[in-house]
């Protein structure tokens, strides 16, 4: 068995000092490993992440919308804020929840493979029943029963970095996770276009690569081992929670994630409708894939480079503001000049500032977390921005899109969301 996949052994004192970086270390730092993750244990987690990507964003993007399109199209920007809006507030509910429980897991299996596997079982379920649905209401109840799977499997993802990554590794494997999410969408559309596939095809073939690509990481991963915790209560929840939230560093590290976010979930959740119903492009299903390709690529090359950057300068949070702000030009550049070359052009600058965004937050993050005894917990706190936001903005934005400024409206959100993103960030102390 690889070194990789074995305990991490404990930070000496002198580690938490970040004086190989330079870096001003969080206080979770000093229980964070030291032995380096491996080449193939990076490649194989990111593979798992490629899946959640595919699984959880091409039916918001592509196979929702179509399956509206054809259940109710007169009201078809409602009701998809409708489905996601609901969805995302079981995952308000389902991922500090999971968190919790993932913590407090013990099993032969292990606590973080244990919530892996069920959840990204019942995701792939769910994305089955949802597919089959016919009627608004029950792709609402399908959809919104998924998101717990998703949450309890991000439950158990997330927290492996803090578990098993070194600090200066954690930009690096931050990358592995944010650069396949374009990937994963772009293979996924691609996949549903050239096939010609139905929604409901297109939900089945995504769960099957979903369980694909989970399952080699499952088969090499082996969890550590913790001591009892006692059992979880309502009070001791809201308690840790209210505790993890009053910490200034960690609580302005989840307003910019929550902000930064919005904005790109905004930019993107109704490109469909833009180029079809604002546009009028002669081929929007091409037109989106061509976007999303544009997204992938930049995306990738970004998240990598900022990622590695991040890590060998021991900073975080200029790479952090300077990707935030590509979003929020893409978002501004949108408003201004909504044609079909401008989107090709504000997808490819939105995609590297994500990309780099997420990879590098991602690692400031886990460097903010107020208590090693609860990463899970505070992990799941913390992906509620991430979460979340995807599944408000479809609701968000069926407002702004049906005002009388209508998408340009939209996109200037984009950039003011992004922008006071940046400002939060900023905030944080604890991290350079």
């Amino acid at each position: 068995m690889p070194t990789e996949f074995h305990a991490p052994a404990p930070v000496p004192p002198a580690a938490a000092t970040g004086a190989a970086t330079g870096a001003v270390l969080a206080p979770d730092v000093g229980h964070a490993p030291t032995e380096p993750v491996s080449r193939g244990w990076i490649a194989l987690f990111g593979v798992v992440w490629f899946g959640f990507w595919m699984a959880s964003l091409v039916p918001l993007q592509l196979l929702l919308p179509q399956q509206l399109e054809i259940i109710d199209p007169a009201s078809k920007v409602h009701s998809f804020a409708v489905v996601n809006a609901l969805a995302g507030l079981v995952s308000l509910l389902a991922l500090p929840v999971c968190g919790a429980l993932c913590d407090r897991s013990r099993s032969r299996f292990g606590r973080r493979r244990l919530w892996l596997a069920g959840g990204a079982l019942w995701f792939a379920a769910g994305l089955a029943i949802t597919g089959e649905q016919t009627t608004v209401t029950g792709m609402t109840l399908a959809w919104s029963a998924s998101m717990l799977g998703l949450s309890a499997a991000t439950a158990g993802l997330t927290a492996m970095i803090a578990d098993r990554v070194p600090v200066g590794q954690r930009g690096l494997v931050s990358s592995a996770i944010y650069g396949p999410q374009a990937l994963g969408v772009v293979t996924g559309i691609a996949l549903v276009s050239v096939l010609a596939l139905s929604p409901a095809s297109g939900y089945l073939v995504i769960a099957a690569l979903l369980i694909v690509c989970t399952v080699p990481f499952l088969a090499r991963f082996r969890d550590t081992s913790y001591d009892a915790e006692p059992a979880l209560s309502l009070r001791t929840l809201l308690t840790s929670m209210g505790r993890s939230l009053g910490n200034r560093d960690f609580a302005w590290a989840f307003g910019g994630r929550l902000l930064v976010n919005l904005a790109n979930s905004l930019g993107v959740c109704y490109t469909l409708y833009f180029l079809t119903d604002d546009l009028k492009v002669p081929d929007p299903a091409g037109s989106l894939l061509a976007c999303t390709a544009l997204y992938l690529v930049a995306g990738v090359l970004a998240s990598s480079v900022a990622g590695v950057l991040s890590d060998r300068l021991g900073r975080r949070r200029i790479f952090v503001a300077l990707a935030a702000l590509l979003q929020a030009a893409s978002g501004f550049l949108l408003a201004s000049f909504p044609n079909l070359g401008v989107t090709l052009v504000a997808s490819a600058v939105m995609g590297a500032g994500f990309g780099a965004y997420m990879a590098v937050d991602q690692a400031l993050i886990t460097q903010v977390l107020p208590d090693a005894e609860s990463r899970a917990q505070d992990l799941g706190i913390m992906n509620i921005a991430a979460v979340v936001p995807p599944s408000l903005a479809p609701l968000i934005a069926s407002f702004l899109i049906t005002s009388d400024r209508g998408y340009p409206l939209l996109f200037s959100c984009v950039g003011v969301a992004a922008t006071v993103g940046v400002l939060l960030v900023y905030r944080v102390r604890s991290v350079r």
